[in-house]
C-alpha cells in the first residue's frame, strides 16, 4: 500500500506488543547520497534488525523491531535523511517477523527501474581539512571524497549507483580503503568513489613536460604562475586555466580560442577573493557557496586585480569557488609556493563547439590552445558544463545555464505524463526526459552546430535513458524546420509532436512552477518560428499545456540578412527607424556606423523586402535601441548589446518614468528616443528609460488580456528575461497590479528550460 512520506502506521494497544517486521520502497535520490549507511546508522540506533539495498527502482528496506521503534526508524527516514537526499516516495507493507538480528547492507539488485542519480557535490568541508592535513594520508590527493560530496552524475554508466557501475569501476580498493568503505562509522562507509593514493586515478601533466601525482601539481600551478595555459580534466569535462590577473595570459587564451569579446568566467580561492572582484550580497554568496558551486554573475569591481581582457565591456563578472580538490591543490595549500590568485577557468573547446572529456580527443581538439594538459585516467560518462545563475533583487535565482551541480535533478510535473523525450532547441541546447509526474533535464549541450555537438546530443540523451530507466515512447522537438534538433527527432522514428517556440517556454515556467491552469504568458526572446512563418520573439499569449492563442505581440518589422542583422545591431536599429518613418539622419550613432554603400544596399533590400523576414522579436528591438544610442553596433557572442544596454541602463541609477510605448505601435517609443539623444540625453538615461518602457508594455498588455480572459497569472519567460533588471521591473509592476507572476527558478528562461516544455506540451496533445 502507499502510504504519505514519513508515515508508518501501528495499532495502539496496552502492554508489550509482539515485533513487526516492514518493508519500505524508498524513491528518489537515494543513491550515491550516503543513504544506506544512513539507514544503517539509524536501525543500529533504534535497535532494528534488517537489512537496506540498492534496487533498480531506489532502495529497498526491511526493518523489525518493536512497532514503537518501527514508527520512529520510519518518520526519521525521510525528517533525518542525507543532505543530497530527495525522497520522493516510500511504500509500505507487512513482512511476518523472522527474529532475526543485527542490521545489514546487502548486495544491489540489478535491473532498470526509476532510479535518481544526484548531481556532482562540490568538495565538503571535511574533505578539505583531510585535503590539508599532512597526518592525513589523503593529504594533497586530487580525488578525496566521502558520502557527502564528490562526482556522481558524472561517473555512472549505469544503475543501480555502485562501483561497478561507475568509472571507478576500474580501480580496485586498497586494504585501508575497502576497511572505510565497509566500517558503518566511517564517513566513506558505502562512498563509490572512495581512493587514495595507493588505489585511485591518477593525476598527470602532458605536453611540454611530463610529471605524475604531487609532481604534476606542483609544475602546473609553476605553469600557471609563468603565464602559461593548461588544459585541465574536470569532472565534467576539460577546462582551459590560465592566470586570471596575467594580460599577457588571458589575451593570448582569448586569440588562441577565438573568443571575440564574451567575458571568461574566473575561479577565487575562496568567498573573500569572489568579494573583491564584484558585488557579493548575501543571495549569491549563499548560492556561491553551496553545494553546487555555479559561475554566479556579480557586479564587477572598479578598480579590479583581473586582466582588462576578461570582460571587455560586461559590467559583470562570473565566478566561481573550486568545486574538486584538483581546484584547490592549484590554488596552493599553506606553505606552498605563491601562485594564481585567480584563475580563468573556461570550457575546453574552441567557441562553438562541445565541450571536450575524452583524453585523446583533447589533445587533438585542444592541440594549440593548451600548453600542457593536467589529466586523469578516471572516465568522464558524460559531459557536464559549469551552471551560470543570476541572482535577482529580491534574492531569487534566475538561472543562465543549467548544468554542472544542478542536471540530472528531478523536477516534479503538476500533470502526469506518458514517456516522452524532448529535443529542445538548437541554442543552449538541453534535453528532457519525462514520465509520470517527472522531468529531468540533461546537463547543457550546447549550440547544435556541427558532429560534435550533435554526437554529444545523442550520447546526453543516452545517458539520461540509462540513468532514469525511462524509455520513450514518443518524442518533441520545435516547429522550426531548419533545427538540427527538429531534424534528429524526425529521424528518432517514434510518434513525433511539434511544439511552438514561445509556447514551449510558456509551459516550461508553468511546469516548474507546478501550475495546470491557464496563464498570460509573456514569452520575449531572439526568435523563434511563428505559426505565419514569421520570426516571433515578442508574444503575449493565453497559454495551457494543450494549446494557446495569440493576444498580442510586438509590431512586425523586416530583418534584413537573417543571421547578418543578428550578427550587426545596426542593421536592426536602421530597419526599425525605417518601419517607424524616421530618416536615417547621420547624427544618429546607427547611421554612423554604417558606409553609405552599405546604407544604399540596406535602403534597397528594406524597399524591396529582399532577404528579409518578418520579425516580432523583443531581443532584436533590444539590439536595436542599443546601436541607436550608441552602445553596441556589432556582437560577437549571443546577446551581448542587450547585456550592455542592460548594464548602460542600470549605471543610470534609479529612474523613475519611462517612454510611452505599446507593443503594437512602437514608433513613438523610437522617436522619443531619437528626440532624446538629439537632445543630449547620455546612452545610460536613454537605456533606463527604455528598460522602464518595455515594463510599461507588458503591464498593458497583461491589463487588456486580463480583461479579455479573466485570467489573473503571468509566466515571464524567453531569453529576454535573462535580463535582471527588466525581470524585476515586469514583476514589480504586475504585482502592483495584483497579477500572480511566474518568474524562473529552477530552469532558465531562455532555450536552455525549452525542453521541459515541449515535454509536457506533447505529453498532454498525445493524451487528448
Amino acid at each position: 500500500m502507499q502510504q504519505p512520506l514519513a508515515v508508518c502506521r501501528s495499532a495502539t494497544t496496552n502492554g508489550p506488543r509482539p515485533a513487526v517486521r516492514r518493508l519500505l520502497a524508498v524513491g528518489g535520490v537515494v543513491q550515491g547520497v550516503g543513504f544506506r549507511p544512513f539507514v544503517h546508522a539509524l536501525a543500529t540506533e533504534l535497535g532494528l534488525s534488517g537489512q537496506v539495498a540498492n534496487d533498480p527502482a531506489g532502495a529497498r528496506i526491511e526493518i523489525e523491531g518493536s512497532p514503537e521503534a518501527v514508527a520512529a526508524f520510519c518518520h526519521r527516514l525521510t525528517a533525518d535523511a542525507p543532505p543530497l537526499a530527495d525522497i520522493v516516495s516510500v511504500s509500505t507493507s507487512e513482512l511476518p517477523p523472522t527474529g532475526a538480528t543485527g542490521f545489514a547492507i546487502a548486495p544491489s539488485a540489478a535491473g532498470h527501474g526509476r532510479t535518481l542519480v544526484p548531481p556532482d557535490a562540490a568538495t565538503c568541508d571535511a574533505c578539505l581539512t583531510e585535503l590539508a592535513d599532512p597526518a592525513d594520508r589523503r593529504h594533497r590527493h586530487p580525488f578525496i571524497t566521502c558520502t557527502d560530496c564528490g562526482p556522481r552524475f558524472t561517473i555512472t554508466t549505469a544503475t543501480p549507483y555502485d562501483r561497478a557501475t561507475t568509472t571507478m569501476a576500474a580501480f580496485p580498493m586498497c586494504p585501508r580503503c575497502a576497511a572505510q568503505y565497509t566500517d558503518p562509522s566511517d564517513r566513506r562507509f558505502h562512498a563509490q568513489p572512495v581512493a587514495c593514493w595507493d588505489c585511485g586515478p591518477r593525476l598527470r601533466l602532458t605536453g611540454a613536460v611530463h610529471q605524475e601525482g604531487g609532481a604534476a601539481l606542483a609544475e602546473a600551478r609553476r605553469m600557471l604562475a609563468a603565464g602559461g595555459i593548461l588544459a585541465v580534466k574536470g569532472i565534467g569535462g576539460y577546462h582551459l586555466v590560465c592566470d586570471a590577473t596575467d594580460p599577457a595570459a588571458v589575451g593570448e587564451l582569448r586569440r588562441r580560442k577565438a573568443r571575440g569579446d564574451k567575458p571568461f568566467a574566473v575561479m577565487a580561492p575562496d568567498p573573500g577573493t569572489a568579494a573583491r572582484l564584484g558585488h557579493l550580497g548575501p543571495a549569491e554568496r549563499r548560492i556561491l557557496m553551496g553545494r553546487s558551486r555555479p559561475i554566479v554573475l556579480l557586479r564587477r569591481r572598479d578598480p579590479s586585480p583581473l586582466a582588462p581582457q576578461i570582460c571587455p565591456g560586461s559590467p559583470d563578472i562570473g565566478v566561481m569557488l573550486p568545486y574538486t580538490p584538483v581546484h584547490r591543490l592549484l590554488f596552493g595549500l599553506p606553505g606552498d609556493p605563491p601562485g594564481p590568485a585567480v584563475l580563468v577557468v573556461t570550457s575546453g573547446n574552441v567557441s562553438g563547439e562541445p565541450l571536450v572529456t575524452d583524453d585523446r580527443e583533447a589533445t587533438v581538439r585542444l592541440e594549440g590552445l593548451a600548453d600542457a594538459w593536467l589529466w586523469h585516467d578516471r572516465p568522464i560518462a558524460v559531459a557536464c558544463d559549469d551552471s551560470v545563475v543570476r541572482v535577482r533583487a529580491d534574492g531569487s535565482p534566475l538561472p543562465v545555464r543549467r548544468s554542472r551541480g544542478y542536471a540530472p535533478a528531478r523536477i516534479r510535473l503538476p500533470v502526469v505524463v506518458r514517456p516522452v523525450l524532448a529535443a529542445g532547441g538548437d541554442l543552449k541546447n538541453a534535453l528532457c526526459l519525462a514520465e509520470g509526474d517527472s522531468a529531468w533535464l540533461s546537463a547543457h549541450i550546447g549550440d547544435m552546430d556541427g558532429p560534435a555537438a550533435q554526437h554529444a546530443f545523442e550520447r546526453a540523451g543516452s545517458h539520461l535513458r540509462t540513468l532514469t530507466g525511462v524509455e520513450p515512447v514518443s518524442v518533441a522537438a520545435d516547429r522550426h524546420p531548419g533545427y538540427r534538433s527538429t531534424r534528429w527527432a524526425r529521424r528518432d522514428g517514434r510518434p513525433l509532436t511539434l511544439v511552438q517556440h514561445h509556447h514551449a517556454h510558456i509551459a516550461s515556467a508553468m511546469a516548474e512552477h507546478g501550475l495546470d491552469e491557464p496563464v498570460i504568458g509573456v514569452a520575449f526572446d531572439g526568435t523563434g518560428y511563428g505559426d505565419d512563418g514569421a520570426a516571433w520573439g515578442g508574444e503575449v499569449l493565453l497559454a495551457d499545456y494543450a494549446g494557446y492563442r495569440r493576444l498580442a505581440h510586438l509590431a512586425y518589422v523586416p530583418l534584413p540578412g537573417g543571421d547578418a542583422g543578428v550578427r550587426n545591431p545596426y542593421r536592426m536599429a536602421l530597419a526599425h527607424l525605417r518601419a517607424a518613418g524616421i530618416a536615417w539622419s547621420p547624427d544618429l550613432p546607427c547611421t554612423a556606423t554604417c558606409s553609405p554603400e552599405e546604407l544604399r544596399l540596406l535602403g534597397i533590400q528594406l524597399a524591396r523586402g529582399l532577404g528579409c523576414t518578418p520579425t516580432s522579436s523583443v531581443g532584436r528591438l533590444f539590439d536595436a535601441v542599443s546601436s541607436l544610442v550608441g552602445v553596441c553596433h556589432r556582437v560577437g557572442y549571443e546577446a551581448q548589446a542587450a547585456m550592455e544596454l542592460e548594464a548602460a541602463a542600470v549605471s543610470a541609477g534609479r529612474v523613475r518614468k519611462g517612454y510611452a510605448f505599446e507593443l503594437g505601435a512602437p514608433a513613438p517609443l523610437l522617436a522619443a528616443i531619437v528626440a532624446d539623444l538629439r537632445a543630449g540625453t547620455g546612452a545610460p538615461l536613454i537605456a533606463a528609460r527604455f528598460h522602464l518602457a518595455v515594463a510599461g508594455a507588458v503591464r498593458a498588455a497583461c491589463r487588456t488580456a486580463h480583461r479579455a480572459t479573466g485570467v489573473r497569472t503571468v509566466a515571464l519567460t524567453g531569453g529576454v528575461f535573462t535580463n535582471a533588471l527588466l525581470d524585476d521591473l515586469c514583476a514589480t509592476g504586475l504585482a502592483e497590479d495584483r497579477f500572480t507572476v511566474l518568474r524562473h527558478t529552477v530552469v532558465p528562461p531562455g532555450d536552455g528550460g525549452l525542453a521541459l516544455g515541449q515535454a509536457v506540451v506533447a505529453a498532454h496533445i498525445a493524451d487528448r
